[in-house]
């Protein structure tokens, strides 16, 4: 039974949600980007490159015989992926560069020295009448 509640309170953390958070928040983001490679900016490239389909670019090293597939290397996929990973890298980079710099100004904010008070009248007088005594 302890170890029901040890879980219990490990899912419960805010740490726990935050992260599963991330993880749903993360996994949409990688859908976007995917389809602004898929969709938006490979077909461009491709049309630049003599109408070539980027996720048809495959090296063959079988053909297909037998009944069985062909085998090969999805190259065209495999730079649709680097492109995509590019993205989030940069994304993600920008998102942790925001943080940083917030949290730097709000620690320089926290940290502006505070000026001392200025004494009171009782200390201004102790003050001279100590500096005359050492006279």
């Amino acid at each position: 039974m302890g170890m029901i509640k040890e879980f219990k309170e490990f899912a419960v953390k805010g740490n726990m949600i935050d992260m599963a958070v991330g993880i749903i928040i993360g996994g949409a983001f990688g859908t976007i980007v995917k389809s602004l490679v898929d969709d938006v900016i490979m077909p461009p490239i491709g049309l630049m490159l003599g109408g070539v389909d980027f996720s048809d670019i495959k090296l063959t090293l079988a053909e297909a015989a037998n009944g069985k597939d062909a085998v090969t290397m999805n190259i065209g996929a495999f730079i649709n992926n680097v492109i995509s990973f590019l993205i989030v890298a940069i994304a993600v980079f920008l998102l942790v560069k925001s943080i940083n710099e917030l949290k730097r100004r709000f620690e320089e904010e926290k940290e502006e020295p505070v000026a001392d008070p200025e004494p009171s009248l009782q200390e201004k007088l102790l003050m001279e009448i100590r500096d005359e005594l050492k006279k």
